[in-house]
């Protein structure tokens, strides 16, 4: 394994990068996975996703019926992924290298790197936004003293991420358990002090949507969600031992992941509903939005938390991007990858802070594009895991002349053809705020073209997902089984 470097779990800094964990790391359980699951998806921007998904013209039970399902199956799919992780105790983009092939695996690591990327810098952007608004709540800072607060929140907020995916996992493992129960008690504080703004009434007076805008909805929780994560799901069960249950692995996966969402999204439905003030407030500052509706004693204690569970998200993410880089072939120790992409989030938080117009515009619209290929990507990943009955073989994951070869062409055409077809059936709906997205939608016209009401259900992701899987399923069990016998 000429990619790796000597791991270490004793010291301060995790140095294990994208090589084999050794069998004396590896004393983790199922049930430890639910901690940096809850941590990362317990932050109270979950409860912006009901402002988002009203805006899909839902009624409230619609709204709630599709969050259940979109969150709980997008984690389940996660878990699904995170089995590869016990069976080769690598990172997922490594696992990976047995459907695509150990240099074709660069394809989808390129998109799963962008994704990650993304993914931390929006979290990174919600928490600087976030501080601005509850700190001129507070009157603490005025309009002159804007610029200067963007700045310190930039680089506090920065520096948290970085430094602690720069320690590496078993420092996140143990940081994420602690936050799992201050995030989570802060937040149930926050429910009661915000309950007396539902407006009962007006929250299930609004009407019923169409099956297509129920659609569209489900297919943003999915991507906001699970999605969201299913390409650094095995990042995090690398540790757990060889005899570990995979029935318990996805269990736990997807509970740690599903449980505070559910919750959160549903009150934020109910917020969201009762107030289309708020609803509109969301999409320009999802968290300072929320944060307005709060007494003023707790405005600050608010902000910390709203920030440590942003962070606790970023944190999982900016790991999982440096270990996917290293997987791209970049020479060079784990924490110094980590710390890379910390320098690409700073930079991307500071143009959208201080430079954007919209963010909820930009950020769904880079969901929906990135989430066609990781679909198609996961589906095939996904095939190959049930498919198979044995451990991988860990050398042939860095060996091209492997049996795992260097390419995959059904992998990579099946990829590059599903994300094609995915993309042309959906549309970008932030034309004027993300226009570099307007080249979408080019097979709407099969289904009622761009003004019909299949425009905006985003229909591409499923396909992407379901076309991948059933493909990958039949056209690669023959190699697989080969593979396997070896």
């Amino acid at each position: 394994m000429t990619e790796s470097t000597s791991p270490s779990s004793s010291t301060l800094i995790e140095r294990t990068g994208i090589e084999i964990v050794p069998e004396s790391d590896r004393t983790a359980r199922p049930r430890d996975l639910f901690w940096p699951w809850f941590a990362a998806n317990v932050s109270v921007f979950g409860m912006s996703y009901g402002s988002f998904l009203l805006g899909f013209g839902i009624s409230l039970w619609q709204a709630t019926v599709v969050s259940v399902i979109g969150i709980v199956v997008s984690f389940l799919l996660c878990g699904l992924i995170a089995i590869a992780g016990k069976r080769g105790s690598a990172p997922t983009m490594v696992l990976s290298r047995a459907a695509f092939g150990v240099r074709g695996q660069k394809i989808p690591g390129v998109v799963s790197w962008l994704t990650s990327i993304g993914w931390e810098t929006s979290l990174a952007i919600t928490a600087v936004l976030a501080t601005t608004t509850v700190l001129h709540a507070l009157g603490w800072v005025g309009a002159d003293g804007d610029v200067l607060v963007k700045v310190i929140a930039t680089v506090l907020v920065a520096a948290l991420i970085v430094g602690a995916s720069v320690l590496g996992y078993h420092t996140i493992m143990r940081l994420q358990s602690v936050l799992t129960w201050l995030t989570g008690g802060f937040t149930i504080l926050f429910l009661v002090l915000t309950f007396s703004h539902i407006d009962w009434s007006a929250a299930f007076s609004r009407p019923d949507g169409t099956f297509a805008q129920m659609i569209g909805a489900l297919v943003m929780v999915m991507t906001g969600f699970g999605l969201g994560w299913i390409n650094i799901a095995a990042d995090w069960s690398r540790y757990q031992r060889r005899t570990a249950s995979d029935a318990q692995i996805v269990t736990w996966n997807t509970i740690g992941g599903s449980v505070a969402p559910v919750v959160l999204v549903f009150f934020g439905l109910l917020l969201a509903a009762s107030d289309d003030g708020l609803a509109a407030a969301v999409g320009a500052d999802p968290i300072g939005a929320l944060a307005t509706l709060l007494p003023p004693w707790a405005l600050f204690p608010f902000l910390i938390v709203a920030i440590l569970t942003l962070v606790s998200g970023a944190v999982l993410g900016i790991y999982s991007s440096g270990l996917t880089l290293l997987s791209l072939g970049i020479r060079i120790p784990r924490p110094a990858a980590a710390a890379v992409d910390g320098v690409i989030l700073t930079a991307g938080t500071i143009v959208v802070v201080f430079f954007a117009t919209s963010f909820i515009g930009p950020f769904q619209s880079f969901l929906i594009t990135l989430g066609v290929p990781m679909a198609s990507w996961a589906g095939i990943l996904i095939a190959d895991i049930l498919r198979r009955r044995r451990d991988y073989d860990e050398e042939a994951l860095f060996d091209p002349a492997g049996r795992y070869r260097a390419w995959d062409g059904i992998s990579i055409g099946t990829m590059i053809v599903a994300s094609v077809i995915g993309w042309g059936f959906v549309v970008n709906g932030f034309a004027d705020a993300a226009p570099w997205n307007n080249w979408q939608g080019y097979l709407l016209f099969l289904i009622g073209g761009k003004e019909g009401e299949w425009a905006y259900a985003n229909l591409g992701v499923f396909f992407a997902l379901a076309l991948s899987f059933v493909v990958a399923w039949f056209a690669r069990a023959g190699r697989i089984s080969r593979q396997e016998q070896a």
